[in-house]
C-alpha cells in the first residue's frame, strides 16, 4: 500500500518538499514517571501542507479513529493576522470562492465548508457590511471542509488512492487560502 505523501505529491505540487516526518503528529507521550499511562493521542493524523514551522497554510488532512475517521482539508483555525488576510480575499474575489465551493465534484466530496457554533460568528467581522454578497463566508473563523468514512475502508487496498481522488478536489480551496495567506498587504 502507497502512502499518501507519495500519492499527493504529483497531484499538488505545493507538496514536492514535504517528508513523511513532517505529515505525522507525535502519538506517544513521556508516560515514565506518570501514574496515567494513557496514550497521548488515540488516533492518527496526517497533514499534508506546504507550510514550514511557523507559517501557516492550507493544506489535507487524514483522521482514522474508530467511529470519528474523516478527510478534510482547508484553514483550520488561523491566528488573528491569518483571518483578516482570508478574509480580505474573500471579500475582494468572493466570486473566486463560489464557483470552487459550487464545483459538482466539491458539492459531492465535501457539500460546503464546516459550520457550528464554534467557528461562524453571529454578526458580520468587523469592517464588513451585513449585506456583503459573500458575509456567510465572511462569518467563518475556520475555512474547513470535511468527508467522514468507515474506519474498514483503511484496510482496502485502494483506500490511500481513493481518499487521495477526494483530497485533491480541495486543491482549488488551498491554493486560493494560501493565496490570501502569502500575498504582501
Amino acid at each position: 500500500m502507497s502512502n499518501f505523501l507519495d500519492v499527493m505529491k504529483p497531484l499538488d505540487s505545493s507538496l514536492e518538499m514535504l517528508e513523511v516526518k513532517q505529515c505525522t503528529f507525535r502519538i506517544n507521550r513521556d508516560i515514565r514517571f506518570s501514574k496515567d499511562k494513557s496514550p497521548y493521542k488515540t488516533h492518527l493524523g496526517v497533514w499534508l501542507s506546504s507550510g514550514v514551522k511557523g507559517w501557516n497554510r492550507s493544506g489535507y488532512y487524514v483522521h482514522i479513529e474508530k467511529g470519528a475517521s474523516f478527510i478534510a482539508g482547508g484553514l483550520y483555525c488561523p491566528e488573528a493576522e491569518d483571518l483578516k488576510k482570508v478574509r480580505k480575499e474573500i471579500a475582494y474575489f468572493y466570486e473566486d470562492l463560489e464557483e470552487i465551493i459550487n464545483n459538482k465534484n466539491f458539492k459531492a466530496a465535501f457539500g460546503d465548508f464546516d459550520r457550528n457554533e464554534n467557528n461562524l460568528l453571529k454578526n458580520p467581522p468587523r469592517g464588513y457590511e451585513k449585506d456583503h454578497p459573500a458575509i456567510e463566508f465572511l462569518k467563518l473563523k475556520s475555512f474547513e471542509t470535511s468527508h467522514k468514512f468507515d474506519i474498514s475502508e483503511v484496510t482496502k487496498d485502494d483506500f490511500v488512492v481513493k481518499m487521495s481522488k477526494k483530497l485533491i478536489v480541495l486543491k482549488p480551496l488551498n491554493d486560493f487560502i494560501n493565496r490570501a495567506l502569502t500575498s504582501a498587504d
